[in-house]
């Protein structure tokens, strides 16, 4: 008898214990609303354990997953669905949202067919960036907008394509589509604060991103966004707090890694990156800025072969980047391969924007080499030109991060030599276009383009000159066009391409 009695306690204890589906799904339903989409599963799914065949839960299911980019998790509960008798428009639309995720975009464009839906238009769009077609991608969106309605994913999608192609007036349009539509959703206040950081109004920007992470706590990209921003202006350890939270959220988010990564690297904490990525070497690409950060990381502890493998592969890859140029020839240097390391720096060295660390790394290679240069390169350190040189590209350097254009101007046309620097005089067209003087960015650009004919940064300067004026379009064409063929792994570029290729009619 009192063996009977403790098993059925036991087993009244376990029933009140379970959990009760309608307060599941109540709950998965509100965390949805509130757009925390990891709580919206993880009680969407708790309430099919009780109910598997609830049709209202298996959807609610499947659109958190694809909010978080589960494209597996996503397309086992759309065939869940199908096997419920299930067969709707909006489903296969997930369907094709879920072929996206999976890396099946010509799968996805084929579920679409010719849905004239706005949503569909949409994920044409997802589908044709998948397949790095930027114009086809920016055509289904305008094709989307023009459909009319009222889909927010849509109007944020083409917000952001505009922001990457640098179309500030254009995105700022689309923002006014996602305030009439959410003015309090995430992704309204993002836009908003991104839209903003991009063109310069940092204190609107913190605003926007500050007032998204207190709406959603659950969510890292305001705490991310927050902490670029506070990098941005120097403030490292507050950027690294930052972080530290959006971790406690989600410590496999790509942004907090990044962040961890980059802030990490900022301080020389050299075992947090190598730590942070140990394990992804195999998938690193090495051009990328975690990739390069690796790379130094192992520079910095003492491997400085495989550093130098990793840096030559990312100037192979992308051999305008100066960062990779200039830890190619600190690594050779550190392997004894002085006349390459020489060899690899003299380009940066040579350059009227060097600084000491440029000059002083060309010249301990010359050093090590035993070459005539390393005089050269000791006398130019020691002169007061290049003292001024280097305190007119830090200025000019600033203001253009403050978007000053005539203060960044004015601080680059007075390095003596700039004429004849092509990097200096891309900086001047950029600058130049934005102060609303065509002329002087057109010269700028195209003598930029003379002295680097092939360089895919002076090619992109000399056609975005052209577009952002309206001029000669036949050749803003091509020039972006070779731009894009130089350098075709870079999303600006690609998008800016379909602006061309739009505006080009």
């Amino acid at each position: 008898m009192k063996r009977a009695l403790i098993i059925a306690a036991l087993l009244a204890t376990a029933a009140c214990s379970r959990p009760d589906p309608a307060a599941q799904s109540a709950a998965a339903r509100q965390a949805y609303a509130a757009e925390d989409y990891a709580a919206a599963r993880t009680n969407a799914l708790s309430a099919l354990d009780a109910d598997g065949g609830n049709r209202e839960m298996l959807l609610l299911l499947a659109r958190a997953q694809l909010r978080l980019a589960d494209g597996d998790g996503a397309q086992a509960t759309l065939s869940r669905i199908e096997d419920a008798g299930v067969h709707t428009p909006e489903t296969v639309r997930m369907k094709a949202e879920a072929a996206i995720l999976r890396g099946q975009p010509d799968a996805a464009l084929t579920l679409l067919g010719k849905d004239g839906d706005p949503e569909a238009w949409r994920l044409r769009a997802a589908a044709h960036v998948a397949r790095e077609d930027s114009p086809a991608a920016l055509d289904a969106l305008r094709r989307g907008m023009a459909a009319g309605g009222q889909n927010f994913a849509l109007a944020h999608d083409y917000a952001a394509f505009l922001i990457a192609a640098q179309d500030y007036q254009g995105a700022a349009a689309a923002l006014e589509t996602l305030r009439r539509i959410g003015p309090g959703r995430l992704d309204t206040l993002m836009v908003a604060g991104t839209l903003a950081a991009q063109t310069g109004r940092l204190a609107d920007a913190k605003r926007s991103f500050s007032a998204a992470a207190d709406a959603y706590p659950s969510r890292t990209e305001p705490l991310t966004a927050l902490a670029s921003l506070a990098d941005m202006e120097g403030q490292i350890d507050a950027a690294v707090a930052l972080v530290a939270r959006a971790a406690k959220i989600a410590p496999a988010n790509h942004e907090v890694v990044d962040l961890t990564v980059q802030l990490a690297s900022e301080k020389g904490d050299w075992e947090t990156v190598r730590k942070t990525l140990m394990g992804q070497e195999s998938t690193l690409d090495p051009r990328s800025a975690n990739g390069m950060s690796y790379a130094e990381a192992l520079l910095r502890l003492g491997h400085p072969e495989q550093a130098r493998a990793m840096f030559a592969q990312a100037l192979l890859l992308s051999p305008q980047n100066p960062y990779a140029r200039l830890m190619l020839a600190e690594a050779q240097l550190a392997v004894g391969d002085a006349a390459g390391a020489l060899r690899t720096a003299q380009p940066l060295a040579e350059s009227v924007l060097a600084g000491q660390r440029e000059v002083d790394l060309a010249l301990r290679a010359a050093k090590a080499a035993n070459d005539p240069a390393a005089a050269g390169y000791a006398a130019r350190m020691a002169s007061a030109q290049f003292k001024v040189n280097a305190q007119l590209a830090s200025a000019g350097q600033a203001a253009l991060t403050r978007q000053d254009w005539k203060a960044a101007l004015a601080a680059y046309g007075r390095i003596q030599g700039y004429e004849n620097d092509a990097e200096v005089l891309r900086r001047m067209a950029a600058a130049a276009v934005r102060a609303g003087d065509a002329d002087a960015a057109l010269r700028h650009a195209d003598r930029a383009l003379e002295l680097a004919p092939r360089n895919a940064d002076m090619l992109h300067t000399a056609a975005l000159v052209r577009l952002e004026t309206g001029r000669d379009r036949e050749t803003m064409l091509r020039l972006m066009k070779e731009a894009t063929r130089l350098d075709p792994t870079n999303r600006v570029l690609r998008a800016d391409l379909a602006r061309a290729l739009m505006a080009a009619g």
